[in-house]
């Protein structure tokens, strides 16, 4: 009914409405434009759009927050809200709550991430299976989810049943990582993060488990080590493993050398950028919430991006405080930092977080709501509304918030300081400091008009460091602290920014500028007038080539005179760039260490954690990702990734290297002759509204033929929705005709064969899936495979929603770092490459998911 109000009150925009009056909103800066009009515009389930430009979305946002303000004591307005966060200025609503409040077109949830969990030592299938199905139920409402593996008991553990021993964590990774692959978000990849205790006896194996081509591409993976064993690698020592971890009276222990395991990490982060590490006693040791560990806070896990330690059923929304907007004559020698405006917008972006809880727990009860309202039966439902009861009871006992910031590069930038500095690292972690007190004064006086968060108990923070840093910044909000408490559970967390940054058009998050500037091409008919052709490509095409600025970079520019308007060379970038405050600061050239030394200095204002990426060059060593990760656990980072350029799977150093590995990895020698019998890949997706599958046959794991066509349709192919994985078998029909029949194994056991598959697929489907399917018989390399199946143009929308499911199933066997051909569709670069099935540009960092 809310929706239908909406229908008829609301206008409805064209997309090229929208996009060109969003562009003249971003002032031309096409890649914002399409960012914001595609993610967060306000839609209906039709695709029509309600909001014309940002505008729009803060209008909607502000009112929201203002009716949650009206219900307490000296409500903050809806101008005064508005003014905070129109033009993405100083207070950005992150990702699930920019969408969602005010959005009564869908029901899903305004937390960017969960943690979920049995909440017992429980590794029986039923807890295994439950945990799956609760990962799916949060990931189709939008969420990130992470959870741990610790409690799975290891490889070979006797079990009371038929298997007699268990098989251990891998194969449990692997489920997990399917089942995020097959959640469709609006063209959202699911989002998860694996885990596990260094302390388990299978932890090696859980390291090794992403380097097999194709496996694990659904998840993060990170590996939780205490200080015990980071003691034994400096040490060079033992270290006993256990199950169940850290036990005092284990039913398998384990010893192993440190620096045997350690050593893997490195090399598989050197080779891969995973696994992450977490810090997991620095990580409890600072955390509030795990004060409340016997009340249900104990933090078990991280959301995927690792900025977020969790509770099983916890929840967290993010919000960013924009660093750039406090910066007064930016990029003038008369540059300063307003930390008054900073301390008063803080204490404004706490309480709105505050409000969002509110707009999150009315959220929740819709979802409860429409589980009741289903028409399946209770047992189908029971596991999925337990799921948001419990999220239901976190949330509004411990009312958690994530509180962060952006524009951390070009903060410093603007402030004439050098990203990576001894002296940046010192203004950044003072900014932190300010933060952190701002903030917590906030939440305490909310407490006072609002209430402290349920649970509160002041005896059991006393001697936790964070507070005890707190009282010694600030005695009398510590005595305030203790005599009122505070309104939030954990306030803090710095997150990566990604969409929101291209909006605000700063650096993202707490990482430095990517690159100041990029050149961008455009593709041109050499026929119009006043055109100019810089080159032509391999295939014909015109294009023309110019320079792209990072806004603040131009900004920095325009102040100092320098003409943005003239074609440099890109020896003039290079010395324009040597005397700007972004020489030597870009995220390829920081100082690592330096970077490091920083998140640890700023950790310590920080209540939860850091989501960021130590970038070091192609030829970095082995032993430098040692020595940063060493000393990241020396200087308290709860976390760290370290991303070697290029080191995704399949890239090698040279040219040459890359295409021996190519036609190793991917032009097997394929029979020539059809086996009778082929594995297959069950790949589910959907097209616009239709729902597709996809079956691929594999030979060594690898694509040997693919067919797909509708799915759960009269006409189309109906297959029971656990199944992912079965035989394909070829026979001959008594015409003489080919047939392919499916066979899979029941949930009882038994074998279960569809006669006759192919007779179920569309005609024309499966005369296109069989030129196709020779391609790959014959060895074409699958990103090629890709490229071609794009460039066919075909008249028919439904063939062309065919070919679209074609490409997005053969992508998940692209080795993950294989280039491909074409440009970057926002910077015209050809460095592109293949990232878990989206096409990233190294060149400008912008990606793109098929």
């Amino acid at each position: 009914m809310e929706a239908e109000k909406i229908t008829k009150k609301q206008k409805v925009y064209s997309y090229k409405d929208a996009y060109e009056s969003t562009l003249q909103y971003f002032e031309g800066d096409d890649l914002a434009a399409k960012v914001w009009v595609s993610k967060y515009a306000l839609k209906d389930s039709d695709g029509n759009i309600y909001e014309r430009t940002p505008d729009d979305m803060h209008h909607r946002i502000a009112s929201e927050i203002s009716r949650i303000e009206a219900k307490y004591p000296n409500p903050l307005s809806e101008q005064e809200i508005f003014s905070l966060i129109k033009n993405f200025k100083y207070i950005i609503p992150q990702g699930s709550p920019m969408t969602g409040i005010g959005n009564d077109f869908q029901i899903a949830s305004l937390s960017n991430c969960f943690v979920i969990g049995s909440g017992t030592d429980s590794d029986s299938y039923g807890s295994i299976m439950k945990i799956d199905e609760e990962q799916v139920q949060l990931m189709k409402r939008r969420g990130g989810v992470g959870h741990d593996l610790s409690h799975i008991r290891p490889k070979g553990s006797p079990v009371k049943n038929s298997a007699l021993t268990s098989t251990g964590l891998v194969p449990f990774m692997e489920r997990y990582s399917n089942s995020t692959r097959e959640v469709a978000q609006d063209g959202r990849r699911g989002a998860l993060m694996l885990s596990v205790s260094v302390n388990h006896p299978d932890s090696e194996d859980f390291v090794n488990a992403k380097l097999e081509q194709g496996k694990i591409t659904g998840a993060n993976i990170s590996v939780r080590i205490d200080d015990e064993f980071m003691q034994a690698v400096v040490g060079k020592e033992d270290y006993v493993q256990k199950y169940p971890i850290h036990s005092k009276n284990p039913k398998v222990s384990k010893v192993i050398k440190a620096t045997d395991l350690w050593n893997k990490i490195i090399h598989n982060a050197w080779k891969s950028a995973e696994p992450g590490v977490l810090f997991w006693d620095t990580i409890i040791k600072e955390s509030l919430p795990d004060c409340y560990a016997d009340l249900g806070y104990e933090t078990v896990s991280t959301n995927p991006c690792g900025e977020i330690p969790l509770c099983p059923y916890d929840s967290c929304r993010l919000l960013a405080v924009n660093l750039l907007s406090y910066v007064e004559n930016p990029f003038t020698k008369k540059a300063k930092f307003n930390f008054e405006l900073f301390k008063e917008h803080v204490g404004f972006a706490q309480r709105m977080m505050d409000d969002i809880i509110d707009l999150e727990i009315e959220k929740i009860d819709a979802i409860i709501h429409k589980i009741d309202s289903d028409p399946e039966s209770n047992e189908i439902k029971a596991t999925e509304k337990n799921l948001w009861i419990k999220i239901r009871k976190k949330t509004i006992e411990g009312r958690r918030t994530g509180v962060g910031i952006t524009a951390e590069g070009d903060m410093l930038a603007a402030l004439n300081i050098q990203y990576g500095s001894k002296e940046g690292n010192e203004f950044s972690t003072l900014v932190h400091k300010t933060l952190a007190l701002a903030a917590y004064r906030s939440s305490v006086e909310m407490a006072k008009e609002r209430g402290a968060f349920a649970i509160y108990d002041a005896k059991r923070e006393e001697k936790n460091p964070f507070i005890l840093r707190l009282k010694e910044a600030d005695p009398q909000l510590y005595g305030d602290l203790k005599k009122y408490g505070r309104r939030n559970i954990a306030l803090l967390t710095i997150a990566p920014t990604g969409s929101t940054s291209l909006m605000s058009q700063t650096t993202s998050g707490i990482e430095p500028v990517f690159l100041p500037v990029y050149k961008r091409r455009r593709k041109v008919n050499p026929n119009d007038k006043d055109v100019r052709v810089d080159f032509v490509d391999e295939v014909g095409d015109s294009w023309e080539e110019y320079l792209v600025f990072h806004h603040r970079f131009r900004q920095w520019m325009e102040i100092n005179g320098i003409d943005t308007d003239k074609k440099y060379t890109q020896e003039e970038i290079n010395k324009i760039i040597e005397v700007s405050p972004y020489y030597k600061a870009t995220s390829n050239d920081v100082d690592w260490l330096s970077k490091v030394e920083m998140q640890g200095a700023i950790q310590k204002w920080v209540d939860h954690s850091i989501s960021v990426t130590i970038n070091v060059p192609n030829d970095a060593t082995e032993e430098l990702v040692n020595q940063l990760y060493i000393k990241a656990w020396e200087v308290g980072c709860k976390g760290v990734t370290v991303y070697r350029d290029g080191s995704r799977s399949g890239v090698l150093i040279s040219n040459d290297e890359k295409k021996e590995e190519k036609t190793e990895i991917l032009q097997p020698a394929f029979p020539t002759k059809r086996p009778h019998v082929l594995e297959a890949d069950v790949v589910r997706f959907q097209n616009n509204k239709d729902k597709w599958i996809a079956f691929v046959g594999l030979i060594d794991k690898k694509p040997y033929e693919i067919f797909t066509g509708l799915a759960d349709d009269e006409e189309g192919i109906a297959l029971p929705r656990w199944v992912n994985e079965g035989l394909i078998i070829k026979n001959r029909d008594a015409d003489g005709k080919s047939r392919y029949d499916f066979q899979f194994t029941n949930l009882r056991g038994y074998k279960t064969t569809i006669e006759g598959l192919s007779h179920k697929f569309n005609p024309e489907f499966w005369n296109y899936a069989k030129l196709i399917s020779g391609t790959l018989r014959h060895g074409m390399p699958i990103e090629n495979v890709v490229e071609l199946i794009n460039r066919l143009e075909l008249d028919s929308e439904s063939i062309n929603n065919w070919k679209a499911g074609v490409a997005r199933a053969l992508k998940r066997y692209i080795a993950d770092g294989t280039e491909a051909s074409g440009k970057c569709s926002n910077c015209g670069s050809d460095q592109v490459v293949y990232q878990e099935g989206c096409l990233i540009c190294k060149n400008c960092g912008s990606s793109k998911c098929g």
